[in-house]
């Protein structure tokens, strides 16, 4: 169902593999919880709405880097300003994160920077010392990281054998699908938009 077996691109830097992954991971929580009956089957339509925009970018990079192996005299000053780039440490991060696959954002309907992105791996607060977002979601349930004193976690708990709570000193409060998206983020303590957030995603109230 996902994968990288027929190319319609340059297969360089494995861009279609990364892409595979991504859309199963994805597709995979989706696709589990409309076959458990918790959600519907519209939910599946987020799929391509998410991924089809990253495939047609990852198209488009791919043309791009076979445009700069041209050997004629224009690419390689093009080449050159390329490789200018890359030598920065926001170019190389930008260049990184593009042909890794990382460097999206869905359109999830949020004005906020991070609601869309993929989360990075992180350290969570004292009250969970030792372990990281990556830990807390080896069970494939959501996590919503809560900074807001425990008024999110509180709204959350509705959906609890769906959403794992966990406490953070400062910083954002998240909450992130099982595929690592941020569906919902906030900077302070307002919750505003948590419950619409998770209704969306994992369906009414269980509780």
């Amino acid at each position: 169902m996902a994968g990288d077996a027929a190319h319609v691109h340059s297969p360089f830097g494995g861009q279609g593999l990364n892409v595979g992954l991504l859309d199963a991971v994805n597709l995979g929580w989706k696709l589990a919880a409309v076959v458990c009956d918790r959600m519907p089957e519209s939910l599946l339509d987020s799929y391509t709405e998410e991924r089809h925009p990253i495939a047609a970018r990852v198209l488009a990079n791919t043309r791009a880097q076979v445009a700069l192996m041209r050997p004629d005299v224009m690419t390689d000053a093009l080449r050159e300003i390329v490789a200018d780039l890359m030598s920065l440490d926001e170019g190389t991060r930008y260049f990184g994160e593009m042909i890794s696959g990382i460097r999206i954002r869905y359109d999830l309907g949020s004005d906020h920077p991070s609601v869309g992105r993929l989360s990075g791996n992180f350290a969570l607060g004292d009250d969970c010392a030792e372990t990281t977002l990556f830990d807390q979601m080896e069970d494939g349930r959501a996590v919503l990281v809560d900074a807001t004193d425990g008024a999110a976690s509180a709204i959350a708990a509705r959906w609890d054998i769906l959403v794992r709570c966990v406490p953070r000193r400062g910083g954002a409060s998240l909450l992130i699908r099982p595929d690592a998206c941020i569906a919902w983020a906030a900077d302070d303590a307002d919750t505003t938009g948590l419950d619409a957030a998770l209704t969306r995603w994992f369906g009414p109230a269980m509780q």
